[in-house]
């Protein structure tokens, strides 16, 4: 395969018309097209449409991928339930970039990799569909993608040392498995995770019922009736999400206790030192796993050896057996066969006798020049 992309876009908050289908199809006869998707695979040749314009018109997600190691992933959401200034801390290179269309605000996030990717590892189907919940977290208040998004960007050196980090959400020493497959499609270096992690509090997992229950208790009922009424009239598919986000952010404003801002430097150097102190225990690691299995191995080769003294003549016998085929397969059974009896002879100190014995096969056999090199290449010479 000399060239391989694959564009996914996704249609969440409404489906698509039939006029709009019928406009996507005049930018590829050959798309997958429904409702809510649009998906195409290149294999030569590049898609004639804009993927900014068509999120800015169409869809809700998109995903990008290509074999010369280009991702993307963008992700629109209404300014009602995600404000762009919010969005702008947190983007703020080329890796993660943001802006704004009529009603909405559009994520892009970004990864290069100059070294490609391997054939095996090309295939878009289903990457998109693991990620795209995240999009429902971001309405709902969860700002923790944002934050990998600026993390995204602080391992492209595109942020500044000394520039501080923005706000820091719950759970990022937890994340989901939509946020996990997001950081492995940008691949996100984990270590630098893992120290970003270290300046997040903790969340439990989903929202304590009891807690929110008497949030929804306390709401002016002006608010309720609001909600309500919305509910019933507005058909607003992120109602839930906004509510969520709202109790979210009463919350953490009760809850949150003044830390420590960190610049992107010191996260930097910090992920360095987790890597170094992870790639030492992994390499501690594969050393205990080559003694065991070099350990594992030599018993091994101690009760093989163990079977063969039972019976020499017999081994003998049957190379002898073997070289008689004059069969290149058969001659390098009989070869390590040699080589098993050559190794019991030593372990048991009997060497002299294994190199008369050899140096009597080797003569009797001086005109097969192709067991003998095989004798050869073993190490079994007189």
């Amino acid at each position: 395969m000399s060239e391989y992309q694959y564009y996914e876009f996704t249609a969440v908050d409404r489906p698509l018309t039939g006029r709009e289908r019928a406009e996507l199809r005049s930018l590829s006869t050959r798309a997958d097209i429904t409702t809510t998707s649009f998906v195409n695979t290149y294999e030569w040749g590049d898609f004639k449409g804009d993927p900014r314009k068509l999120m800015e018109r169409y869809f809700d997600a998109h995903l990008y991928l290509a074999n010369w190691g280009t991702r993307q992933l963008m992700l629109r959401l209404p300014k009602h339930v995600l404000d762009p200034a919010t969005v702008a801390r947190y983007c703020q290179g080329d890796s993660a970039a943001m802006w704004t269309a009529g009603t909405h605000v559009i994520i892009d996030l970004h990864d290069e990799d100059e070294d490609g990717v391997d054939e095996w590892e090309l295939d878009g189907h289903g990457l998109l569909t693991s990620i795209i919940p995240v999009r429902a977290s971001l309405a709902a208040g969860d700002l923790r993608l944002l934050y990998l998004a600026w993390l995204r960007c602080v391992q492209s050196e595109e942020i500044a040392d000394d520039e501080p980090e923005p706000p820091v959400p719950a759970g990022l020493g937890a994340l989901n498995a939509p946020l996990t497959a997001a950081a492995e499609f940008l691949r996100i270096d984990p270590d630098l995770i893992a120290a970003a992690a270290a300046g997040s509090t903790p969340t439990a997992s989903g929202e304590p019922t009891a807690q929110l229950r008497t949030w929804v208790v306390g709401l002016p009922a002006r608010d309720k009736d609001a909600i309500l009424t919305d509910l019933i009239t507005s058909g607003d598919s992120h109602l839930r999400n906004r509510l969520l986000r709202r109790y979210r952010d009463a919350h953490s404003a009760e809850a949150s206790t003044p830390t420590a801002t960190r610049t992107a430097g010191q996260l930097l150097d910090t992920a360095a030192e987790l890597r170094a102190v992870r790639e030492r225990r992994d390499a501690e690691q594969r050393e205990r796993d080559r003694i065991r299995r070099e350990r594992s191995a030599a018993a091994a080769r101690q009760r093989h050896l163990d079977t063969l003294a039972v019976d020499q003549p017999a081994a003998w016998q049957r190379v002898d057996e073997l070289i008689a085929t004059k069969r290149p397969r058969e001659y390098d059974t009989a070869v390590q066969l040699l080589v098993d009896l050559r190794d019991l002879g030593e372990r048991d100190g009997d060497s002299s006798s294994f190199r008369h014995r050899l140096a009597e096969l080797r003569a009797a056999h001086a005109r097969k020049p192709s067991l003998l090199e095989r004798l050869n290449l073993a190490g079994l010479d007189t």
